[in-house]
């Protein structure tokens, strides 16, 4: 998925209308335009007002933020009505690409948010030292915040998406706007991307250390086993002609995440988790999914 070129921004010499805070061009928000604008702050000889907290997190942010994260930010401050900026935000939300269906499952779903949120990160097609996300959720506004960190950490490097600060979500100047725990759950949307882009960068490990990191990471094992048994089943071919031997393991997980969930429910999440896996030469895979009280 590329990023649009309609990234793109112009500004006027002395003020700005408020179509130039959109990142993608609306009819909607254009003709909004036509009875409000802002005056750039321009440059003055004149002595900084009182340094406050927030001109101390944004001088810190800016030198992690990621360029284009960056001038969303600079974007958002420049209009102080939270009306506008909530309309912007479902706006953006309006304009996310579709999300893959078939990554609309718990292994990609943002855990600790109020609305269903589902996110997918993969390495950028034409740079695959970059990472690029994908993102959906069942909630207007929330798929808006979404597609705000989509569109500034696409393209950026794993390292250059980890290092972005959550203090960053403060300069936005969205408090009036959302909830503590919407609030909650965009700083969640932003660990999950941190987490999944450092996931793309890290060494692949062997299979069974792979397994066992997806396990840890989607469902936070009170317990966890994995067994490498490829060496009883010699002479099967993993899918796809893999080679190597590892395509057998037995799983042993107990978590608090199977809680109210059938066999089956349980067996399809732990399969959801490993589906790179199962697409890539893991043969056959036994599992037994408790709660703790189970077990």
């Amino acid at each position: 998925m590329a990023l649009s070129s309609q990234f793109l921004m112009s500004w006027s010499s002395s003020s700005i209308g408020f179509n130039s805070l959109s990142l993608f061009s609306s009819p909607r928000l254009s003709r909004a335009s036509s009875s409000i604008s802002f005056q750039r702050i321009l440059s003055s000889p004149s002595p900084p007002p009182p340094m406050r907290a927030t001109t101390t997190i944004r001088a810190e942010s800016r030198t992690s933020l990621p360029s284009k994260l960056q001038s969303m930010v600079d974007l958002f401050q420049s209009v102080p009505d939270s009306k506008l900026k909530y309309r912007q935000l479902l706006d953006y939300g309006s304009r996310l690409p579709p999300y893959p269906p078939e990554f609309r499952t718990d292994a990609h779903r943002v855990r600790g948010c109020v609305s269903q949120v589902w996110i997918r990160a993969y390495p950028d097609p034409a740079d695959p030292s970059r990472v690029r996300f994908d993102a959906d959720s069942d909630s207007q506004l929330t798929k808006g915040l979404a597609a705000l960190l989509v569109n500034g950490l696409s393209g950026e490097t794993p390292s250059a998406v980890a290092s972005v600060s959550p203090d960053f979500v403060s300069l936005l100047g969205l408090s009036q706007s959302l909830t503590p725990s919407r609030n909650n759950g965009f700083l969640n949307m932003l660990r999950t991307m941190q987490q999944e882009a450092l996931k793309l960068a890290a060494p692949a490990g062997t299979r069974k250390e792979r397994i066992r990191e997806r396990l840890e990471r989607s469902l936070s094992p009170a317990e966890l086993e994995v067994e490498d048994v490829s060496h009883l089943h010699a002479g099967h071919a993993g899918v796809g002609g893999s080679s190597g031997g590892e395509s057998h393991f037995n799983v042993r997980v107990v978590s608090e995440g199977f809680r109210d969930m059938s066999l089956v429910e349980r067996h399809r999440l732990v399969y959801d988790i490993l589906r790179d896996e199962l697409e890539s030469g893991l043969h056959a895979l036994s599992i037994v999914a408790k709660t703790p009280e189970e077990d």
